[in-house]
């Protein structure tokens, strides 16, 4: 458990603990989510990214893209056509 102190200002230092732990890095912004009576800190960036490969689970079977050399021939052929 880590304790912090909120300023007049409503600043709060997280641990660096906690910050290793969150993949927080300076500028990085941080996402407040109340469930349940409960709040959670979350990294954006890092929720971001879960939604958008959620978004995009899959595309790729539906795109015919079966490893990595598929995806390799579509960006040649894509840079062939540009």
């Amino acid at each position: 458990m880590e304790l912090a102190k909120v300023t007049s200002k409503g600043q709060v230092t997280i641990p660096i603990e906690i910050r290793k732990k969150l993949g927080l890095k300076e500028g990085a912004k941080m996402l407040f989510q109340e469930e349940n009576g409960r709040i959670y800190v979350l990294n954006a960036s890092m929720v971001a990214l879960h939604e958008a490969q959620g978004a995009f689970q899959g595309e790729a079977e539906k795109a015919g893209l079966k490893d990595e050399q598929d995806v390799v021939k579509i960006i040649k052929e894509l840079r062939r056509e540009a």
